[in-house]
């Protein structure tokens, strides 16, 4: 089969879908997108759209997932091809449907990728440094961006939010003396982030002593055209975590940081693998998933019950580590 002989195939497959099945316009511009996509990935491995192999549907519905793609949208793949594979063998093109008997996208299980505790808390304890090719403009400056750093790191692991939350979250949200801060997450719905103990000692550290320094303007140019200071003046954010000379932080300023300060436990991490393993140890701990989904924000428990694939991995790990029965002995 030819790559002619494909785009004729799928001609002919846009044409029965119009025709005969009748379905929207938009419906059939969205499956021939899937289709074309699925004839690339066949491509890179030699194999067509009539030679395509129940595996070749997995791998490239399992290669969706590891690009974040959502649940949703795969699962409009896979009724896309569906489509197809049912076509062609109603024209007797093929002999076997290769998406037969594949389950629902809902049903698969991409496991996150979250740090192990020690990992965590070596990252925790290590001193927090500048990235490489910043520059602060003074040992203060500098001490300050580390505070900050290690405030954020310490919201990350104790309340699971998303970097655009954090980014996102004001002084008013931030209830120190009750132990948590409110954040809005998707769709706009706000929902309670829980402190322990130690964010809420570097977060109140950060507040005191350097959350001022970096609040301070930038340099202004006089008139004269020389560098003189703004009469040291404090630029006002409403927002908690703060830039140098009070701007926003950008998500990828958060992402840069956290990706610097973990390589101390030999892992690129990234905010949303803080997220993970912030869920990870509470289900590892024995917390119920219920207050698990209301940490993370979940709409639905059964994108949470995922976690417990992790617990039950660590579980079986640690009792044929440790119970005298678990392995035969030679």
């Amino acid at each position: 089969m030819t790559l002619e002989a494909n785009s004729r195939l799928l001609s002919n497959f846009l044409d029965y879908l119009r025709i005969e099945k009748g379905l929207a316009r938009l419906t059939i511009c969205a499956y021939t997108t899937d289709v074309c996509q699925f004839a690339e990935f066949l491509q890179k491995h030699k194999r067509f759209l009539l030679t395509a192999r129940r595996i070749d549907v997995r791998d490239f519905l399992q290669q969706l997932f590891s690009y974040q793609v959502d649940g949703r949208s795969v699962g409009r793949k896979l009724s896309a091809l569906r489509h197809l594979y049912r076509y062609l063998l109603l024209d007797k093109r093929i002999e076997h449907d290769p998406t037969l008997n594949i389950e629902s996208p809902k049903q698969w299980k991409v496991l996150p990728k979250a740090l192990a505790r020690d990992e965590m808390d070596a990252m925790l304890a290590a001193p927090i440094t500048l990235r490489s090719g910043s520059s602060a403009r003074n040992t203060k400056e500098a001490t300050a961006l580390a505070a900050r750093d290690r405030a954020m790191l310490e919201v990350f692991y104790a309340g699971a939010p998303r970097v655009s939350e954090i980014v996102a979250a004001k002084l008013e949200d931030l209830k120190l003396e009750a132990g948590y801060m409110l954040v809005r997450g998707k769709g706009d719905k706000e929902r309670v982030v829980p402190l322990g103990k130690s964010a809420q000692d570097a977060v109140r550290k950060y507040l005191a002593e350097s959350r001022p320094v970096l609040a301070i303007g930038k340099r202004s140019r006089s008139s004269s055209g020389t560098m003189a200071r703004a009469g040291a003046s404090v630029k006002y954010s409403p927002f908690l975590f703060i830039a140098r000379g009070g701007g926003r932080l950008t998500r990828q300023r958060v992402w840069q940081m956290v990706r610097a300060a973990s390589a101390v436990s030999g892992r690129a991490a990234s905010p949303h693998m803080l997220r993970h393993s912030c869920a990870t140890h509470m289900v590892e701990n024995g917390a119920d998933l219920r207050t698990v989904q209301t940490i993370l924000g979940h709409a639905d428990i059964s994108t949470t019950q995922i976690y417990t694939h992790l617990a039950l991995d660590r579980l079986r790990t640690v009792y044929q580590k440790h119970h005298p029965r678990a392995r035969l002995r030679d």
